[in-house]
């Protein structure tokens, strides 16, 4: 049962009659049990009702029901999408007693995929951070070495999908919390263009930028799961009116007369330089598969990062107003007021990265600071949208390194802010310009996952999939860190 890693692999099983749904979901939740003590992956676990979800599928089956697409697949959720009736506690102190009263859209169109979610992975808290150290709760491990982070914010669900607990799992992206923690945990992840997914029940950091993004074991898992979740959503006022599109038959098309943009700037100083070689190795491999591969430039540098800090925390600042006590979230046991109250309660149930950047934003958006820090940093988000048209312009896709840094050791980087912020250099300016990019494994070095990151135009979703699975059939890399 353990060589079954992919969504295919799964519902095929399955429906052949090797296993009943509830057959395979009882196993998986027995090894994660088993092993997730080590990773620590899952903050809960939903295991009644996956059991309940997997024998009510089983019998809908022997009366004839027509499958879904997911049918039996077991699916892990980021502790930040709310599940009716589920603790949903964005990794925080804050909302450690709060269970959603609805289910996000994207939960709907799973369970409509006759998916089985099994649980809620554990996060950097509200989404803030890149290690997954950042939990209220407890430290994620990276399952390929536990002595390492597994990146974030989405660690739990990508160390869920590298553990080889389960082939997809839901994670949120608002500066590559998708794909960096894909990256380090040798999965493939997904930050679709901005609006062709629901946010709808997705807790906010920060709006203009979060995505919802599937992680998964296989590049044809990851276009499944867009054409399960995309489509427009009445309840989301940024959703996208873009019509539905059969992703999955982008797969085959092959990468024959396609452009490959390489920015001179992704593999320079300041990245290690055998994530280096690596990117290197994958536009060589794009080249002999009938791509054509083009130096462009890019120069975002340190400012993309800097204005993209500025802007998110802005938003985390208004976002997580609501956080106060009275509202939503931890109600302190004793005050004197109810400023005194507001105080205690957001004193006692954030983190301090989550205070560090409610502080940047408030700050930035403060009388006085407004213009040189907030609308400074609008406006150079109009500059790096322009220079992604400029560099569309000369290719079809953009080849570079998901992260500049191979996974690091748990507590290497947490006393220093900004290194662990510079480990984001590469994904932040991706939802700054609201275009799609999906990282995959493009090689290992020491062991451990090097992740590729292809980035499109807008809507260009169908060719991140062809070239991913191009790259995916050539490579052919280990799809999980089980041994």
């Amino acid at each position: 049962m353990k060589s079954l890693v992919t969504i295919d692999q799964i519902r095929t099983a399955i429906l052949s009659g090797d296993h009943t749904t509830e057959e395979w979901i009882g196993a998986v939740l027995a090894d994660i049990q088993e092993r997730d003590q080590e990773i620590g992956a899952f903050l809960s676990l939903t295991s009644q009702r996956a059991m309940d979800r997997a024998r009510e599928l089983d019998q809908k089956l022997a009366q004839g029901h027509t499958p879904g697409p997911l049918f039996g697949v077991p699916v892990s959720i980021k502790d930040n999408i709310c599940m009716i009736d589920t603790p949903t506690t964005c990794g925080s102190k804050m909302l450690a007693d709060f269970t959603a009263p609805y289910d996000a859209t994207v939960i709907e169109r799973l369970q409509a995929a006759d998916a089985v979610l099994i649980g809620k992975t554990n996060m950097d808290e509200f989404a803030m951070g890149s290690s997954t150290e950042n939990s209220a709760f407890q430290t994620t491990k990276n399952p390929w070495d536990t002595s390492r982070v597994p990146g974030g914010s989405s660690g739990g669900a990508a160390a869920s999908v590298g553990a080889g607990f389960v082939p997809l799992a839901l994670g949120s992206d608002t500066g590559g919390s998708v794909r960096q923690p894909a990256a380090f945990c040798g999965a493939v992840g997904l930050k679709p263009t901005y609006g062709l997914i629901s946010r709808f029940g997705l807790i906010a950091y920060g709006s203009s930028l979060d995505q919802v993004g599937p992680l998964t074991t296989s590049v044809a898992d990851a276009a499944l799961a867009l054409e399960i979740l995309s489509g427009m959503d009445p309840k989301d006022a940024t959703s996208s009116r873009e019509p539905a599109k059969s992703y999955s038959e982008a797969l085959g098309r092959g990468i024959e007369g396609l452009t490959v943009g390489l920015p001179k700037e992704f593999i320079g100083d300041g990245v290690d330089p055998a994530i280096v070689q690596v990117v290197k190795d994958t536009a060589d491999l794009l080249e002999s598969l009938g791509a054509k591969v083009v130096d462009v430039s890019m120069p975002f540098g340190q400012a993309a990062l800097s204005a993209y800090y500025v802007i998110a925390s802005a938003e985390a600042s208004s976002n997580l107003a609501r956080f106060d006590g009275i509202r939503y979230g931890h109600r302190p046991s004793d005050f004197t007021s109810t400023e005194d109250l507001m105080v205690k309660a957001r004193t006692e149930g954030f983190g301090e990265e989550v205070k560090r950047r409610i502080m940047i934003g408030t700050y930035a958006l403060s009388s006085g600071y407004y213009d040189a820090y907030y609308k400074k940093a609008q406006a150079y988000r109009d500059h790096i949208a322009q220079i992604y048209d400029m560099t569309f312009a000369k290719c079809d896709v953009i080849l570079g390194p998901t992260s500049p840094v191979l996974p690091f050791k748990v507590g290497e980087k947490t006393d220093d802010p900004l290194s662990m912020y510079l480990a984001d250099i590469f994904t932040v300016t991706v939802n700054m310009a609201g275009v799609p990019a999906l990282s995959l494994p493009g090689g290992m070095v020491d062991q451990l996952p090097v992740g590729v990151q292809l980035t499109a135009p807008k809507y260009g979703e169908e060719v991140l999939f062809s070239m991913g699975y191009a790259l995916e059939q050539a490579l052919d890399l280990p799809k999980t860190s089980r041994k």
